[in-house]
């Protein structure tokens, strides 16, 4: 077959759609979700030629191992983010750059090296119905397309055959510390001065129950000063949320538009995609700043 469309072989994971969110629906309760890495996003759909409004055509987002495809036509691919071996019919291909791959070769996407989450950009972008203007899955809420299953097929946008003139652009490594710059409030009067202390001089740790909704930090609990919860109230990305626990939970992509419990700081939003790549048992610093 000849259709512009991709094949799944081996979905991974956790294999997900993704392009840069849902935005202006949180006064619905619908988060924005969308890449955790978008500046992964529009770098690999510029290498595969997808240029201007369209850097932010849908990719595909893997989790660890990755997944296998075949395209139904001749498609320009990319693959970015975490660091893995890319075969096109069992031989290397590049890593960060675009590739030609030939109708109904198969494409594979190995393992991540380094970091968790691998994207992969096609010439024309994945072209599956969008929903509220988006078409990323949004694991909370269940909307977009369902996550990637062997024997799925993806639909392809038209290709323009504009290509960028960066072969191989420099990439930034997954970060062996993850260094989050964030402004303080608006319930850090909840806390503590030797918990508000912690937070911003101690050093936490990624916790394997993290996920594209939340950063699970282990380290220092912070201290209320003030008990019970708050009345629900509005969440935005990047915000600490501090559970009972007292351990800090990021908020990401797929976030609740609301919550109860008192939020510390808020993360600056360009420091968020760094924590896409994030392994288990990375050290964590969170910097106060203006």
């Amino acid at each position: 077959m000849t259709d512009r469309a991709v094949a799944v072989v081996r979905a991974g994971a956790l294999t997900t759609v993704q392009d840069l969110g849902r935005v202006g629906y949180a006064h619905l309760g619908v988060p924005r979700s969308g890449a955790l890495d978008p500046g992964a996003v529009r770098l690999l759909n510029r290498l595969v030629g997808n240029l201007g409004a369209r850097e932010g055509a849908a990719v595909l987002e893997t989790t660890v191992d990755g997944c296998a495809l075949r395209p139904r036509c001749a498609v320009t691919v990319a693959v970015g983010g975490a660091p893995c071996p890319v075969r096109v019919d069992g031989r290397p291909a590049a890593w960060g750059a675009a590739v030609r791959v030939p109708a109904g070769s198969l494409l594979e996407v190995g393992a991540a090296v380094r970091g968790l989450r691998s994207y992969v950009a096609f010439g024309g972008g994945l072209a599956v119905d969008p929903v509220l203007g988006s078409r990323s899955t949004d694991l909370l809420s269940g909307l977009g397309p369902a996550p990637l299953a062997e024997g799925a097929v993806l639909p392809l946008g038209a290709d323009t055959a504009v290509r960028g003139s960066v072969d191989a652009p420099p990439w930034p490594g997954p970060p062996d510390e993850l260094v989050l710059r964030v402004r303080l409030g608006p319930r850090d009067d909840w806390f503590t001065a030797a918990a508000l202390h912690a937070f911003a001089t101690r050093a936490y740790r990624v916790s394997p129950a993290s996920n594209r909704i939340g950063l699970r930090l282990e380290g220092p609990a912070l201290e209320r000063v003030r008990p019970g919860e708050l009345a629900s109230e509005g969440m935005v990305l990047g915000a600490v949320q501090v559970p009972p626990d007292g351990r800090p939970v990021v908020f990401l992509a797929d976030h609740p538009t609301t919550g109860g419990y008192p939020v510390v700081a808020v993360v600056r939003e360009a420091d968020l995609g760094a924590a896409a790549q994030a392994v288990p048992g990375t050290p964590v610093r969170f910097i106060p700043v203006r």
